[in-house]
């Protein structure tokens, strides 16, 4: 089946979104490790902990690309990227001989 939109390519991530559902399970993950540390299970702890770091990672990069600016989290009078071309394509016409 061939592809009729640029979207699969130039799909843009709803990057405030993803801060806020980030933020979400930091609370919950830094929660659940206080919890299940303070009532001696040990292995839960150290997964919820485990989840609490793999949260602050995402969450650093996504502070990241919001600060990058419009690249990343573009406004919405500007218009999809083109998607890329396919190897071989010149991106310019030909010129004769």
């Amino acid at each position: 089946m061939k592809r009729t939109g640029s979207e699969p390519v130039t799909a843009r991530s709803p990057l405030r979104m993803r801060l806020w559902f980030s933020v979400w399970g930091l609370v919950w993950a830094a929660f659940g490790t206080t919890v299940f540390a303070l009532t001696g299970r040990t292995g839960w702890a150290v997964a919820c902990g485990v989840l609490c770091l793999a949260i602050a990672t995402d969450l650093a990069m996504i502070v990241r690309h919001l600060r990058q600016g419009p690249h990343y989290q573009p406004g919405r009078a500007i218009p999809p990227y083109e998607p890329p071309r396919t190897p071989g394509t010149p991106r310019t016409p030909p010129r004769g001989p």
